[in-house]
């Protein structure tokens, strides 16, 4: 990184509200439109900054991102994670009981009913929201 583009970087913390929203609409494709903090600013200025200096992500990249976050639909069917086959039992103590749920190919199998996620198993085990592989130690 240039000692220019740090220096400005840095200097982004000494700046009051109206130098930051000056900045902004400077270099930004949009206005500011709504009202704004500087903890708010300070890293989008910084990153747009780098990304003038440096040049921004590549256009397979965003065409990736795009991909993945607008409606890749193989992507966001993905139930159960690559490395759990289907016939897999996972086992988790909570409290005083041993739960047992079993891998499908299409989701789990849990206390004779099927479920899409390993969350929702969670929460009925628990009462409460959980992230399901993190709950049954898998990530």
């Amino acid at each position: 990184m240039s000692k220019s583009i740090v220096k400005q970087i840095i200097e982004l913390e000494s700046k009051s509200l109206e130098e930051l929203k000056a900045i902004y609409n400077d270099i930004m494709s949009k206005p500011l439109k709504t009202h704004v903090s500087r903890d708010y600013l300070r890293p989008r200025i910084a990153y747009r900054l780098q990304e003038l200096a440096f040049g921004g992500l590549k256009e397979e990249i965003k065409d990736k991102l795009l991909e993945v976050t607008n409606g890749d639909q193989a992507h966001k069917n993905k139930i159960v994670p690559k490395k759990l086959l289907p016939g897999t039992k996972i086992c988790k103590k909570w409290g005083e009981i041993t739960h047992e749920v079993e891998v499908l190919k299409d989701g789990f199998s849990y206390a004779g009913q099927k479920f899409k996620s390993l969350s929702a198993i969670a929460k009925v085990i628990t009462g409460t929201k959980w992230n399901g592989l993190k709950f049954f130690k898998i990530s």
